[in-house]
C-alpha cells in the first residue's frame, strides 16, 4: 500500500507496534524445554489482547498463530506440541497480524541460551545485512539493487541467500505489490521503490542452501542443500531519505 492519509499512517503504526511487541515478548518468553505450541499460544494471547488477528491464520488457514521454525527449518514452521525447544537451538519467530484493515509483518532468528552449535555468527550476519539493505532503500531505487546488495553482503560473509524467498509489499493485505523483493539480483525486475510505499523487507541468509523447498506438511520450508538459515524482517515506509521502520520496537537489532 501507499500511505495517503494520517489515518493510514496511524493504522500502520498501531498494528506494527503490536506485531513488534508480540515478537519481542515471544522471544523473551522462550525457554529450553518449552514446546513451539506453548510459545505460539502465548503469542496468540498477546495478539488477541490487542484485538489483532493472526495474519497467516486469517489469510491462509495456517495451523498456528505465528510461524516458529527451528534449526534446519527456514520458514513457515508449524508450532506443534511435539516441537521441543532446546538450549542452543536456532529459532525463528515470524509474527504478522491485522487490525482495523491494516496489516504488518516482522520476524527474527535467535540462538536460545548458549551458542553451543556456533549459529550466532550467521544470526549476526542476517541482522547486519538487513540493516544495510533497509538503509539503502529510498524512493526511486530499483528493487533488484537491494537484492544485489543482500546477495553480495552474504557472499562476503561466507554465506548464501535463499533465492526464492524475500520481502513483499504489505498494508491493506498481508502480501501486496511489489511481491518480489528477493534476496538476490534479478536483472529482469525493473520495478523501483516508491515514496510512501509500505514494504516488509526480509533477509534469508544460509550456511549452505540457496533454495527453499516445501515439506510434506504443506507449510514448512527447508533448504535444498541442508545447513541452517537465519531470517530477520522489518515493515518500513519508503521515503526520499531514511526509511521509517514501523516495527523497530521488536528490538531485533539490539
Amino acid at each position: 500500500m501507499s500511505i495517503t492519509s494520517q489515518s493510514d499512517l496511524n493504522g500502520m503504526q498501531r498494528i506494527s507496534e503490536i506485531v513488534a511487541h508480540t515478537l519481542k515478548e515471544m522471544r523473551n518468553f522462550t525457554k529450553p524445554g518449552m514446546s513451539a505450541r506453548e510459545i505460539d499460544e502465548y503469542g496468540g494471547e498477546l495478539l488477541r489482547s490487542f484485538g489483532a488477528k493472526s495474519a497467516p491464520k486469517l489469510t491462509y488457514g495456517f495451523p498456528g498463530w505465528t510461524c516458529i521454525s527451528v534449526n534446519h527449518e527456514i520458514a513457515h514452521g508449524i508450532p506443534t506440541a511435539e516441537k521441543i525447544i532446546r538450549e542452543g537451538d536456532l529459532i525463528n519467530i515470524d509474527v504478522s497480524a491485522e487490525l482495523d484493515g491494516y496489516w504488518s509483518d516482522n520476524g527474527g532468528s535467535f540462538v536460545l541460551g548458549e551458542d553451543i552449535h556456533g549459529y550466532q555468527p550467521l544470526v549476526d550476519a542476517s541482522k547486519q545485512i538487513l540493516h544495510k539493505a533497509i538503509h539503502a532503500i529510498r524512493s526511486g531505487i530499483r528493487i533488484c539493487e537491494i537484492g544485489r546488495l543482500i546477495e553480495n553482503e552474504a557472499r562476503s560473509a561466507g554465506y548464501t541467500v535463499i533465492r526464492n524467498l524475500g520481502g513483499h509489499g504489505i498494508g491493506k493485505k498481508l502480501h501486496e505489490s511489489p511481491s518480489d523483493i528477493l534476496n538476490c539480483y534479478d536483472h529482469a525486475n525493473k520495478s523501483r521503490f516508491r515514496r510512501n510505499g509500505v514494504v516488509a523487507i526480509e533477509t534469508f541468509i544460509s550456511s549452505a542452501s540457496n533454495f527453499a523447498n516445501q515439506e510434506e506438511d504443506g507449510w514448512t520450508l527447508t533448504g535444498n542443500r541442508g545447513g541452517v538459515t537465519a531470517q530477520h524482517e522489518h515493515t518500513i515506509i519508503i521515503t526520499d531519505g531514511a526509511p521509517v521502520i514501523l516495527t523497530a520496537a521488536n528490538e531485533i537489532w539490539n
